[in-house]
């Protein structure tokens, strides 16, 4: 009886640990692949100063009030301004993209 127990016992702790190392293994097989927009950089003429223009053109673009303290039409301001952008920037499409932009910059 006692020897059937201790079997039992072995028998349940090898099931825990196969579970959890197939839960382990099922998880990271099943998480979301890289995307081709995320995994590539982003262009900042082609993909980010586009939105710029349509958002917050024309003080911030060259002939703009603020372009001399704020030029949007160069990737070191935007990078340095982040997520304040999103003041004018409301669709979240694009502001996706943007955090996208700054994170690999």
């Amino acid at each position: 009886m006692r020897r059937a127990l201790i079997l039992l016992s072995f028998g349940l702790i090898a099931l825990a640990i196969f579970l959890a190392l197939h839960s382990d293994a099922r998880r990271s097989t099943t998480s979301q692949p890289v995307s081709a927009t995320s995994a590539a950089k982003h262009d900042f003429d082609k993909e980010i100063k586009p939105i710029l223009q349509t958002r917050c053109q024309p003080c911030h673009f060259e002939g703009g009030k603020v372009y001399d303290r704020m030029p949007f039409d160069k990737p070191a301001t935007i990078s340095r301004l982040g997520t304040k952008l999103f003041t004018r920037i409301k669709d979240e499409k694009e502001r996706q993209l943007i955090r996208e932009f700054l994170a690999e910059n």
